[in-house]
């Protein structure tokens, strides 16, 4: 077999953001100034954890630290909002930008948390890249690191109808999947996250693949 189709998605995917790191954190590093329903979604999900008393939130798949900076600036303690990333170029970049924030080279399915460590859960368009059989292996994850009460926000694309949990599309840096979003729900409510409340934006003319991107906030039951 060679060597490239016997890697483990994890390491592709890891291999090839190495890769594009740099023209990625040029491409998206100013991102959220130009697209305010996500500085909305990120918004809710902040007061959500303050109001739940606040506590550490993790940033999972944060790629250069943007979104992870963002966070700090929504009010957060600088101390408690930290970004993972598998890539470590992702993280060196990160690391750079934003040295006053921690960044850390981990894997969401496999955490160097405590159960119950964090008050919030980010992974915005990071689960896409997580192959179909894999993915309850991610949200019991989310929900084992989570305080009961905890916030997760997880963003993706979603795919065309119900018949079809998920769907491949054509990614430009690794292979990635469409979520339909009920599927996502019904898989969060099996690990004790119950959804809040979800954010639908549609396609636009200007945007680069005609698929509705979704914001989904979901809450862990108290204990």
């Amino acid at each position: 077999m060679p060597e490239d189709t016997a890697r483990d998605p994890l390491t592709a995917t890891r291999e090839a953001y190495d890769g594009a790191a740099d023209t990625y954190a040029r491409l998206f590093r100013d991102s959220l100034r130009d697209s305010p329903l996500d500085r909305a979604a990120l918004g809710v999900f902040a007061e959500a954890v303050r109001v739940g008393g606040g506590g550490r939130v993790a940033d999972l798949g944060c790629g250069p630290g943007h979104v992870t900076a963002y966070l700090a600036e929504l009010g957060m303690r600088k101390d408690d909002v930290f970004g993972v990333d598998a890539s470590p170029a992702m993280v060196e970049l990160a690391q750079q930008a934003y040295p006053e924030l921690q960044f850390t080279v981990g894997t969401m399915g496999a955490l160097d948390l405590a159960d119950g460590a964090l008050a919030g859960v980010l992974s915005r368009w990071s689960v896409i890249h997580t192959p179909p059989p894999e993915l309850p292996v991610i949200v019991k994850e989310f929900a084992r690191v989570l305080t009961p009460g905890g916030h997760l926000l997880l963003g993706f694309s979603a795919s065309d109808g119900a018949s079809e949990p998920a769907q491949v599309f054509d990614h430009a840096v690794a292979p990635a999947y469409r979520w339909w979003p009920d599927h996502l729900s019904a898989l969060l409510r099996e690990h004790g996250l119950a959804e809040v409340a979800r954010m639908v934006r549609e396609p636009q003319p200007t945007d680069r693949r005609p698929f509705k991107e979704v914001h989904l906030l979901a809450r862990k039951a108290d204990a």
